[in-house]
């Protein structure tokens, strides 16, 4: 059985815009719940990207849905592949990797394999899996689906979540939470380049962080 569902909204390119200025690791800094697992790793280095949540359901050995996912999604769209508990077959591979870069899709996570990494790397388009697997999906024609919510390194992701990827890992946001959620990661990597060069003046890094005062507090009550 098939499912398809309309594409949803893309999130405005002026916040997709902002939220790329921000690194997740800053964003994992004050923020706990929307991150994908860290099992999920970048095949191409050195890449931030953000785009619109695109969903696909690809369940077991048929890829065929995968292959309409790649026909309908649009420039800036962010494919987001739930595996369903797959753990053997790549439903990514060369040809897939040619088909993304054609149509100007931001990036592609896959809660599961991938296959061709040289193949994806020379196409540039970024996306994140948990590995290789030689064993790729076949078109079965069985089942499948697209745009609707799903789970994926164990995060439940609906179609138009935006989404902030680079190789610390990926977030997952509701598009009315980008604005604060920019807000608190620029203002705390603003302050790193003087956090840099105090430290490199010799100061201390407990002391700076107040990692110290909370020490010395818990030794004072042991006592």
């Amino acid at each position: 059985m098939f499912t398809v569902k309309p594409l949803p909204a893309q999130v405005a390119p002026a916040q997709l815009e902002k939220l790329k200025q921000c690194e997740t690791a800053t964003i994992g800094h004050f923020l706990h719940a929307p991150f994908m697992h860290p099992s999920l790793r970048a095949v191409l280095g050195g890449r931030r990207i953000t785009g619109t949540a695109v969903t696909v359901l690809v369940p077991g050995g048929d890829g065929t849905m995968m292959h309409w996912a790649i026909g309908h999604a649009r420039p800036g769209d962010f494919l987001v592949i739930d595996r369903a508990g797959d753990r053997r077959h790549a439903c990514w591979g060369g040809i897939l990797a040619v088909a993304a870069k054609a149509a100007g899709i931001a990036g592609a996570v896959i809660d599961g394999y991938a296959t061709d990494f040289e193949e994806i790397r020379a196409q540039d388009v970024p996306m994140w899996c948990l590995g290789p697997s030689p064993i790729t999906t076949k078109l079965l024609g069985l089942e499948g689906a697209f745009n609707v919510p799903v789970s994926c390194g164990g995060v439940s992701v609906s179609p138009g979540h935006a989404i902030l990827a680079d190789e610390s890992g990926i977030v997952v946001l509701h598009p009315k939470d980008i604005d604060w959620v920019v807000a608190e990661a620029l203002k705390r990597q603003g302050g790193e380049p003087q956090r840099v060069a105090d430290l490199r003046a010799g100061k201390k890094l407990h002391e700076l962080t107040g990692a110290g005062d909370k020490v010395r507090a818990a030794l004072a009550k042991d006592e």
